[in-house]
This record gives structure tokens, sequence and C-alpha cells, in this order.
């Protein structure tokens, strides 16, 4: 028997073995599955979309901070909440990296998240807890559609301290992940109606398959990738931007990899949308979006020179006394460079939306538009997040963009952005009449 017969028949016996030892919550499950399969009914996908959805990144949060006294504890209050609040889609984690069997084909249904210190977490683990992610998957979907949210499943790849090392190192580990998970949603009903699927979070960066990372550490210089593998194509054209820091053979290797694992899903399920998503670090110029099924680009006004004004330690989380001059320096920058600001994000939202309209893909973003990293502080104040999500929502709506976020900021623990019913109303209603 090979290694792969070898792996699905390890992984076929894991999952009856695992089904047997969980006893009444396999039941649970089981009957869950049935549920779904008759519920199940094909669901509007990206490409599909009549009017713009107001969409909130629930990132990996929703799992893991699915815990006594977390704020997703209550998943049907806080859904309700969301419904309540306009919103109409998500973006979470599918934990693909979880779901999926190791290396040698054996599923784990139960992992322990460790929390790295005691830094304040914004998003994932506020504390250090168990998850079931193929449990929650089935338990969660259901939710979401039932309501009428629709889903874009995403991945963050990261290890979350689950001990889990493997396949964060495995070639072909991402592809064997999705295949897998993927599988098991459609298995139980729960596929038909995802919105669309992001391959990896803000390609080719912020994200933990390290395997991907070690590949374009070991082309960063390009005279001894050569002299290491004298076979290898070697371009000779510099892109037209700089590829976020890279060098045209890194260039090339992410497009490669990148249209290799979408084509490869396409071929399994070719209704779906698959892409990987992008962030403002990666010039358009230097991805090629042919394998595409949709853009999703992130921005934010500290990405322009908002960050020249000490934003940097909020962002880091660090020194937080400091954070009492910074916010003031923010702000009075803002009020001194608001116009040539605005004109800055709005180049780059059209430019965006030219780069979707060329390839013929919808367009949008799950992560803007103020700053990246933000807290409830007493020293910092959520009006200019919510200024930023007004003024870039509506260029995004005026663009055509067809998934529109508010903030990074929209789960129910950022309280000075959550509580406020009104705002969310206001703004999401603008982004769906579209």
């Amino acid at each position: 028997m090979d290694k792969i017969g070898r792996r699905t028949f390890v992984r076929d016996i894991s999952c009856g073995a695992s089904a047997i030892a969980l006893g009444a919550r396999g039941a649970m499950c089981s009957e869950l599955t049935k549920e779904s399969k008759a519920k199940a009914k094909r669901g509007t996908r990206l490409n599909e979309l009549r009017k713009p959805v107001a969409i909130a990144m629930w990132d990996f949060s929703w799992i893991l901070r699915h815990h006594r006294f977390g704020s997703f504890e209550d998943w049907d209050a806080v859904l309700d909440g969301l419904v309540d609040r306009g919103y109409n889609a998500i973006r979470m984690d599918a934990m693909p990296q979880f779901v999926a069997a190791d290396t040698d084909g054996n599923v784990q249904e139960e992992f322990f998240c460790a929390k790295d210190g005691w830094k304040p977490a914004l998003w994932g683990n506020d504390v250090s807890m168990h998850i079931r992610p193929r449990e929650a998957l089935l338990e969660f979907l259901p939710k979401c559609y039932e309501r009428g949210i629709h889903v874009g499943l995403s991945s963050w790849f990261l290890p979350h301290g689950a001990g889990r090392k493997e396949i964060f190192q495995e070639e072909g580990g991402l592809l064997r992940s999705w295949m897998e998970t993927l599988e098991f949603l459609d298995q139980n009903g729960l596929l038909d109606q995802a919105l669309y699927v992001d391959v990896l979070n803000e390609y080719p960066f912020w994200h933990g398959y390290g395997w991907l990372k070690n590949q374009l550490d070991a082309r960063s210089d390009v005279k001894q990738f050569q002299e290491d593998n004298p076979d290898a194509h070697i371009p000779d054209v510099v892109p037209s931007e700089s590829g976020g820091g890279m060098n045209p053979v890194q260039c090339e290797f992410y497009n490669s990899f990148a249209a290799s694992t979408l084509n490869s899903l396409k071929k399994r399920w070719n209704d779906i949308p698959f892409y990987v998503s992008l962030d403002s670090g990666m010039p358009l110029s230097n991805i090629d979006l042919k394998p595409f099924g949709g853009l999703d680009y992130h921005v934010w006004f500290v990405h322009g020179a908002m960050g020249s004004t000490g934003y940097g330690s909020i962002q880091e989380m660090k020194d937080e006394k400091e954070f009492y001059k910074i916010y003031p320096d923010m702000m009075r920058y803002w009020k001194e460079h608001r116009v040539e600001l605005i004109e800055w994000m709005e180049s780059r939202i059209s430019a965006i939306a030219a780069a979707a309209r060329k390839h013929g893909i919808p367009c949008g973003n799950t992560e803007g538009w103020g700053p990246i990293m933000w807290i409830d502080h007493p020293a910092l104040g959520w009006e200019w997040v919510k200024e930023s999500a007004e003024i870039c929502c509506d260029l995004a709506v005026k663009n055509g963009y067809k998934f529109i976020c508010t903030s990074n900021f929209t789960h129910p623990h950022f309280k000075g952005m959550w509580d406020d019913v009104a705002w969310h109303r206001k703004i999401t209603g603008r982004i769906k009449t579209g």
C-alpha cells in the first residue's frame, strides 16, 4: 500500500474510531448530518450576487471565543445580533488545517489551543481552551444558513498553539487540507450554500503556511537559487512594481503556486469561486488574477500616510501609555490631510475595481478601512474608525464592490463598535442597497 493509500485507510479507520469514542456527541453529529442534507439547497455564489452584501470578518474568533464567558459563547445570540445590525454575510476561518487528517491520515476531533501570553487578543482565543472544529462546523454553518447569512469560507492557516505541526510544513498541505475539508462539508450538505472559498489569507504574506514561506525564502537570493537549481526557470523580466519586496523568481513562484492550487480545487468544485485574499502590501500588477474567482483586497488608511503618525505602536499593541499621545496626533493628521487621504483611498478602490472588471470577477473587501489594529481603550476613540467606514463603504458601492465590510472590528468583543446598533444599521443599509 502506497503512502496515499495508507493515509486514506488510516483516516477512514480513525473517523470510525472517533465516532465510537464520541458516543453521544457522535450520534448528535450524525443527526446534524442528516438534518443538514435534508435542508441543503443551492445557495448564491459570489459571482451571482445582484446586490452587495454587508460582510463581517469573524475569522477564527467564531470558534476560538466559543467558550464560557467568551464573546461567541452563544452562537444563536451573536448571529441574531449580527442580523439585527444589518449584516447578511460573514467571512470565517473554516479551520482546514484542523479539519483535515494529519500527514499520516489520522483525524483528530479535539485540539487544545494554548494562548500565548496575556497580551490583549484582538482576534482569536482570549484564553486557553479546547476546540472541536469538525463538530463546530456542523453546528455553526446551519445556524448561519437558517438566518440567510452568506458564508465566505477562508483560512489564515495558523497553528493556534494546538500542537499540530506537520501539515504546516507539508508540500501540498494547503491543498490537501482544503480538499478534505470541502469534502467533509459537501458530504454533510453544507457546501452548496458557501459564497466563496478564500484559500489563504493575504497571500503570500500573512498566514501560517510555513512550507510556502520557506519556498519563497529559498528564492530570496536569485544567484544562489540558480546555483542550487540549475534547471530552474529564472525570469529575466523585472515586475513593473515591487512585489512586496520580492524578486522576479519569487513572484513567478507565488503566482504559479496560487494558480496550481486554485485550479486543482476548481476541477473538483467548478461552480465555487476560489481565490486567495490580498492586502495593500501586494501590488496588484504583480498578481496573476486569471485563476481567481473573486478579488478580496484589503486596504486601510494606515497603509497610506496615516502610518507615519505613530500608529505602529498601536498596531503592535505595545507601550499602551503612549496611546494617550498617539491618538490625538493621528486625529490631528487626519483633520489636516483628510482630503488627500480620501483621494488616495479612492484611487486604491477604483484600481481594485478596474482589475476585477478586467478579469470578469467580482471584487470586495473583508478587512478595512481606517486602522488594522484597534482596541477598546480609554485613550482611543471609535469615531474615526466609523468615519473611515462611512467614507470607504460609499466609495466601494460607487465602484461596484460586491462584498463590503465596515471594519475589522465587527465582533461582539469590540464593544465600542458592536454596541452602536443604529450606526451598523445605517451603514449596512447603504451597502446592501448598492
